[in-house]
């Protein structure tokens, strides 16, 4: 009996997903024969649909997909303490132009945890990577290989010693995308994401404009002389048009490779300005402030832009593709018995790690993940040129990240852009991923913890953009 009651369960389950999904479908087929209530571009809009350009999966798919499958999971995930605290440095200055200043609007702050808040687990440093079995071990490990290095460096000059250090300290940054923060630094401090959501705080202007700019004009393998549409600096901005069909034209005459970056930076400017509308500053009721979607500052972003707002909302989909592929290729990761993500509560670790192998088969059963393996895929000395040019790009972006003056923006745009990284290391690590073995620490491929919350935290936010554009798109076809 207790069997078919929870056949019966699953099967009402089912059912009840497979009706809202029609629904959804339906709303959007019957909004068609309705298209004269919206302009071209409202319309064009509230149909997004098709396949993505550089893969074999359409929008209709990915919606269904995460807003019913993967959003609700990932919500419940992000809540867990284990991905709640992230440490970060929102001190270190601008590497690339003098500091203009932290932004003094209220709603920039970020309110720094009390380190008596944090999961003793957390602060104690058995987190990064293994349970605490597994930890006492590598300590073991690594107190042999000190004295051994030791022993060693007694016959070498300070010079020589220092050498070494910093080729370690190359080697182990090879794999990565991303400047990483020196998590013991005395500026890096833990943060509860759950008490400062990313969200509109008013920074904007020639600030944000110069770090935008910065990322697209110096990062994304584009000559000066081409320039993107709706580009707030550009001169000459009477000629929107044609510096979009010229810019275009330039796009798809670049190699997969770049063509992707491009992609996956605009995906993630998109993702982030749809967070922004869907947490924007409403009203203030009785001296307090309402957050919520703000239906006009989309439609300024996304859909009155002559066309522009809907190839930035498919790199969205191609940004959230990427990330979803990266999931379902480090899933073995975290299979394995060893990998515990560590608080210090065994209770809630179980059931965390049972959440996240939970999302993780769900990116692993989506049926049209991106092919990672159709980039690079050339001449191996011109692949590896290509590669190497390609995490120089991406890393040199992560630094300008530490130039935002809006320190909740600045400390969302870090952790969305280590996510990425993240996804990108995983994804180029396929062979050293494969040969991870079950009870014992990799030293070919690893995460540590940072990277890890960072990985989730953003592909959670591109979920949840994705859900918010469902939101937008009914608020839209109800304003009619």
């Amino acid at each position: 009996m207790v069997n078919a009651a929870s056949r019966a369960g699953v099967t009402v389950s089912v059912l009840l997903a497979a009706h809202f999904a029609f629904t959804w479908f339906s709303n959007i087929r019957s909004s068609a024969q309705h298209s004269e209530y919206y302009s071209p571009e409202q319309s064009c809009f509230c149909h997004l649909t098709g396949v993505l350009d550089d893969c074999f999966c359409d929008i209709e798919s990915i919606d269904v997909f995460n807003n019913f499958k993967i959003f609700p999971k990932m919500r419940q995930l992000i809540e867990r303490d284990y991905f709640r605290y992230y440490k970060v440095n929102l001190k270190r200055p601008c590497p690339f132009w003098p500091d203009d200043g932290h932004c003094s609007i209220k709603d920039c702050h970020v309110e720094p945890c009390p380190e008596s808040k944090v999961p003793v687990g957390i602060k104690a440093g058995n987190y990064n990577k293994y349970s605490e079995a597994a930890n006492k071990m590598k300590e073991m490990e690594d107190c042999v290989q000190a004295n051994q290095l030791g022993a060693i460096n007694s016959t070498l000059s300070n010079q020589s010693k220092e050498a070494f250090v910093d080729w370690a300290r190359h080697d182990d940054a090879q794999d990565h995308f991303c400047e990483l923060d020196d998590e013991t630094s005395p500026n890096a401090e833990y943060v509860d994401l759950l008490l400062n959501p990313e969200r509109y705080t008013g920074y904007k202007g020639p600030s944000a404009w110069r770090v935008w700019n910065s990322i697209y004009e110096e990062n994304c393998f584009k000559p000066r002389s081409v320039y993107r549409p709706l580009n707030p600096l550009a001169p000459g901005r009477g000629g929107e048009d044609d510096a979009g069909e010229g810019f275009y034209k330039w796009l798809e005459g670049l190699c997969l490779e770049k063509r992707v970056f491009y992609r996956l930076i605009s995906g993630l400017h998109t993702s982030i300005n749809i967070h922004l509308c869907a947490q924007h500053l409403n009203v203030e009721v009785f001296g307090k402030p309402k957050w919520g979607p703000n239906v006009k500052e989309f439609q300024h972003r996304f859909v009155e832009t002559k066309g522009e707002g809907t190839r930035r909302l498919k790199n969205l989909y191609f940004l959230f593709l990427i990330e979803l592929r990266a999931l379902s290729k480090v899933a073995s990761y975290f299979e394995r018995s060893i990998v515990d993500l560590y608080t210090g509560n065994g209770q809630e670790d179980a059931v965390t790690k049972e959440l996240l192998l939970q999302v993780l088969n769900e990116a692993k059963a989506f049926p049209m993940h991106f092919d990672e393996k159709s980039m690079f895929a050339g001449h191996k000395m011109e692949a590896k040129t290509l590669k190497e040019e390609f995490r120089l790009h991406f890393k040199n972006i992560s630094r300008i990240m530490d130039c935002v003056g809006c320190n909740k923006c600045r400390l969302w745009g870090k952790l969305q852009t280590q996510g990425l990284g993240t996804a990108l290391k995983i994804l180029f690590s396929e062979k050293e991923i494969k040969n991870l073995p079950e009870n014992s620490p990799s030293k070919g491929f690893q995460l540590t913890r940072q990277e890890v919350v960072a990985l989730l935290n953003a592909f959670a936010r591109l979920s949840t953009s994705i859900k918010e554009l469902h939101n937008f798109r009914n608020l839209i076809q109800n304003k009619r």
